[in-house]
């Protein structure tokens, strides 16, 4: 990323020397260098023109936030926070210090002025690790989770605010969640093509909001296991079956409107034109799937390994015949067709994190996926799959997390959870 100090219309970037350290107020100087060419928007199509040219800039504003039908990235670092402070005050300045840091770190600029050249006495800017990368389709995404409604409500001015959608997810069978690595107050989800690009754009978030917020549990992904762009190659999760073949493309924007965005009568309005996110860690035995026969594994989805074509199909995309499937096969009991014709957008990850000190690879996939609502999305379709899916042999959810992720920022002057917390917007 490059470092811009550049005054713009917008009016002069006051001076880091006024500055002591980075936070509170003093992101706005981000906000005023981002304003104009640094942040670019999105029209029409949710997909961004440029969405699948690696290393270039996904625009930032547009209706509906850059990361849900963004054609998906290689790479993810997604971070859970809890709220440490009391003062609404405050925690506004810090959503509005990160839209500006966003702003500027998915146009490939650095943060503030920078990582180098300031007042030598204070803390830069910026961490500067991402200095002379490109901005790598770099997308971050915010959602809310029940707990900063359950604990901050009163204090943050956002009794009865809370969408009705946005429920506490139950226990599902056959779940084994940590509790230090579920849940949140709320989240960043970052996506780019290369991984120090998506680190560097949380690990400053996570800076800026220092003493205002706190890193709960983050996740690290690699390898797109869904893809929203139905042309390209379906990816493969790591039991090497592809994944995400019939999901949600982002040039579907009758698909979008009626699976995945949140309609004007359909809650507080601060939600329309946003989403639900539930985010899943789902460990793999891999050891135990690895050992396992082929006609097995392919019993267990569905599927055929080689092509990724349905039981008694030649092609990946020939509609497949649920019922030439063995009745607990996951793509029989996944399907819209055996759910009442629920649709996920799904944007999963896989991860390995070392081992888990027994010999096991510690490894699986973070599973991510966007829904209207998600008591008619994943709720129902967990519970299916929770009772009978043959593939709970070799997986186990070991944690979770629900956010309602607001529509997009605008414009120069709008800003992350702006209509949220709107009586002093």
């Amino acid at each position: 990323m490059t470092t811009d100090t550049t005054k713009t219309t917008d009016g002069p970037t006051p001076s880091r020397r006024s500055l002591i350290g980075w936070g509170g107020a003093g992101l706005a100087l981000g906000a005023a260098a981002a304003g104009g060419a640094v942040a670019m928007t999105r029209t029409g199509n949710d997909v961004d023109p440029a969405g699948t040219e690696t290393g270039a800039a996904i625009a930032f504003h547009g209706a509906h936030q850059a990361g849900i039908a963004t054609p998906v990235q290689d790479r993810l670092h997604f971070a859970s926070f809890d709220v440490k402070t009391d003062d609404r005050a405050e925690f506004v300045q810090m959503l509005k210090d990160w839209t500006a840091a966003a702003r500027r770190m998915t146009a490939g600029h650095a943060v503030g002025e920078g990582a180098y050249g300031g007042l030598a006495e204070a803390p830069p800017d910026d961490t500067g690790e991402a200095l002379g990368l490109k901005p790598s389709r770099l997308t971050l995404t915010i959602g809310f989770g029940p707990s900063l409604f359950e604990k901050y409500g009163e204090k943050f001015g956002l009794t009865g605010l809370r969408p009705e959608a946005l429920v506490d997810l139950p226990e599902f069978p056959g779940d084994n969640l940590e509790k230090a690595r579920s849940d949140g107050d709320l989240c960043i989800q970052a996506c780019a093509d290369d991984p120090q690009v998506a680190v560097h754009a949380i690990r400053n978030l996570a800076r800026i909001g220092f003493g205002k917020v706190a890193v709960r549990w983050s996740q690290l992904g690699f390898g797109k296991t869904s893809s929203t762009t139905p042309d390209a190659q379906t990816p493969r999760n790591l039991m090497g079956f592809k994944d995400g073949t019939r999901n949600i493309a982002g040039t579907e924007p009758d698909r979008l409107k009626k699976f995945v965005w949140v309609g004007e009568d359909e809650g507080p309005a601060w939600m329309a034109g946003g989403s639900y996110l539930v985010a899943r860690r789902i460990r793999m035995n891999i050891e135990t799937w690895d050992r396992t026969s082929l006609q097995e594994q392919e019993d267990v989805f569905g599927r055929d390994k080689g092509e990724g074509a349905p039981v008694g199909k030649a092609k990946e995309r020939d509609e497949p015949f649920l019922k030439a499937m063995k009745p607990d096969a996951h793509v029989r009991l996944a399907h819209p067709d055996s759910n009442g014709g629920i649709t996920l957008l799904r944007r999963g990850y896989s991860f390995t994190d070392g081992t888990d000190g027994l010999g096991r690879l510690e490894a699986g996939l973070f599973f991510l996926a966007y829904q209207r609502d998600v008591r008619k999305g994943f709720i129902p379709v967990q519970r299916s799959l929770a009772r009978s899916d043959a593939l709970n042999e070799y997986i186990q959810h070991v944690s979770s997390a629900v956010f309602a992720v607001p529509p997009g920022v605008r414009d120069k002057d709008d800003w992350w959870g702006r209509a949220l917390f709107s009586k002093e917007a």
